[in-house]
């Protein structure tokens, strides 16, 4: 009989699906991965944020949970920086006979390393290409799937994963969410040089059963980039059991995702109150859906809805030799333009602009985000880590005073003059920026919260270019008089009916104006929201955003 977990219609957690990282050069990646250390490139395909983007999944023979290591490549991406709130490390399990092997093995091939031993376990610790913590902790654990092309004899191979490493501000959050509702067991703790390391243990008897927390109170939290850790997938049974964790995790105030379809299993995403970043994703249907076990890696696979737009994808996505086949994958040649770092973040009239996401020099598709009055632009651009859609570059332009505009939009407009206009021109001349750089309004999300949302639908009224979107929370029309075909553009609206600063009378005649001009417009109405954003207005910005993506 399976245990039982605290979540109802769940069992605990086994332990570790897959971890997903950022990279730069995508060959420089495969051969690490591939080469040096011996993992099998089981999928090539793309973000399924972002298609112009590959995804390599690598793994043992079949790409078992608990084995695959993910890697998004960003061409010459921004280097981030470790720090709180995020995995900083995956160890791999390795034979404890293997050790000599792997220190010839990786100071023959250049890579340094520094030697420890945890939970009495001798550990080498190196940097991939892009600076990620690559750990081996040598150990007698379970074998996988051998894969017959390795160039690390079998007898030496890893044997998946064996641990991550997060950092974090308070280790009790993670305990909260790991022991308290996925049925991890806390296995022990001892020193680090970093703080306080606690081990947690899943209830699997396979690989990746670990994950390790160190507590670093009051260090800096970590700065996003190539080399980051994106997040942590924890392993769940089936379907059923995932709703049932959805459901748990909802009610306990995690704010997971919808379940997103990710082809080979299904997803939801999740964040504790440190900030790392977990996913919960099933075992099936696994690598071998699209492809049979002696072809895995050897070509683009997409799925079904991408199908149509193969020629396009091919030719945007960079040239890379998978060397298990000797096949060449994609079409376009990395450019000498493409080393330069990420564009600077624009300026607007003097404003000071907050960036967030994907670096402006990688990115095709952004979101500019705008405060509410007393708020600020590090507070919206927090939501960059709700919606978690790495194709966008996020901006959020910082208000003089934390407001827009000194009165109420229900306020006679000349009373809000000339504040209102100058308002309009910081976001008009942030698109006009982001245009310069490649990415045009249709390909732009505009959102805000009060009366930030009630900049952004005022804008989107009057400003004449179609717009990717238009997401207001807790919003209205600063003015209903205009004209002019909005061109089929999607508009989320949400509020609460008893807002006190938004009238639903006001939202209502907005959704009702924007409708009559041609906007797509999804109005909600939420009894007991107050003056806040919820899960469910979050999932809608992020079906908008998603849309204006798969369209590229």
């Amino acid at each position: 009989m399976m245990p039982s977990s605290p979540i109802p219609g769940t069992t605990p957690v086994q332990g570790l699906h897959h971890v997903t990282v950022m990279a730069s050069d995508p060959q420089r990646n495969i051969d690490f991965y591939s080469q040096t250390l011996g993992q099998r490139l089981v999928k090539v395909t793309v973000n399924f944020d972002d298609p112009g983007t590959y995804h390599f999944y690598y793994g043992d023979l079949t790409g078992q949970p608990g084995t695959i290591m993910t890697h998004f490549p960003w061409p010459d991406a921004k280097r981030g920086v470790r720090g709180n709130g995020e995995v900083v490390a995956t160890a791999y399990s390795a034979p404890r006979a293997s050790e000599s092997y792997w220190k010839a093995r990786l100071t023959e091939q250049g890579f340094a390393f520094r030697e420890s031993e945890r939970f009495g376990d001798k550990v080498l610790t190196f940097e991939d290409p892009d600076g990620t913590w690559v750990e081996l902790v040598f150990e007698d654990g379970q074998p996988v799937q051998s894969w017959p092309a390795s160039p690390v004899p079998a007898e030496h191979a890893l044997r998946g994963f064996h641990s991550v490493t997060a950092w974090v501000r308070d280790t009790k959050p993670v305990r909260d969410l790991l022991v308290g509702q996925l049925g991890f067991t806390e296995a022990g703790s001892e020193p680090d040089a970093e703080g306080t390391r606690t081990r947690f243990q899943g209830s699997g008897e396979g690989v990746g059963l670990f994950v390790d927390v160190v507590e670093r109170p009051g260090k800096p939290r970590g700065n996003f980039g190539a080399g980051s850790i994106h997040h942590v997938a924890l392993r769940t049974r089936d379907d059923a059991e995932q709703e049932a964790y959805l459901a748990g995790l909802s009610e306990a105030g995690y704010l997971p995702t919808p379940v997103q379809d990710r082809q080979y299993f299904h997803s939801i995403y999740f964040r504790e109150p440190n900030g790392v970043l977990f996913e919960i994703a099933t075992d099936a249907p696994g690598f071998t859906d699209d492809e049979p076990v002696e072809e895995l890696g050897r070509h683009l696979k997409l799925p079904t809805w991408f199908e149509p737009r193969r020629a396009t994808i091919e030719a945007h996505v960079p040239k890379i030799v998978n060397r298990e086949y000797g096949v060449t994958l994609g079409t376009r040649d990395l450019g000498a333009g493409e080393a330069a770092e990420a564009q600077a973040t624009p300026a607007a009239q003097g404003v000071q602009v907050y960036a967030a996401g994907r670096p402006l020099g990688q990115a095709r598709v952004a979101a500019v985000l705008l405060h509410g009055r007393g708020g600020s632009a590090p507070d919206i651009l927090s939501l960059a880590d709700e919606l978690n859609l790495s194709a966008f570059a996020y901006l959020a332009p910082q208000a003089e005073g934390n407001s827009w505009y000194p009165l109420s939009f229900l306020a006679p407009v000349q009373q809000n003059q000339p504040y209102l206009d100058r308002a309009l021109a910081t976001v008009d001349a942030v698109l006009n920026e982001l245009e310069a750089q490649g990415i045009p309004a249709q390909n732009v999300v505009l959102g805000g919260f009060s009366q930030g949302a009630c900049l952004a639908l005022e804008y989107a009224s009057r400003a004449g270019r179609k717009l990717g979107g238009v997401v207001a929370f807790s919003g209205g029309l600063i003015t209903l008089d205009r004209t002019g075909d909005l061109h089929g553009t999607p508009v989320f609206m949400g509020v609460a009916p008893d807002d006190a600063h938004i009238p639903l009378a006001r939202f209502e005649e907005s959704a009702a104006r924007l409708r009559a001009r041609g906007a797509q417009v999804d109005d909600r109405v939420y009894p007991g929201l107050g003056h806040s954003i919820n899960r469910d207005e979050l999932d809608a910005a992020r079906r908008i955003m998603q849309g204006v993506a798969g369209q590229l």
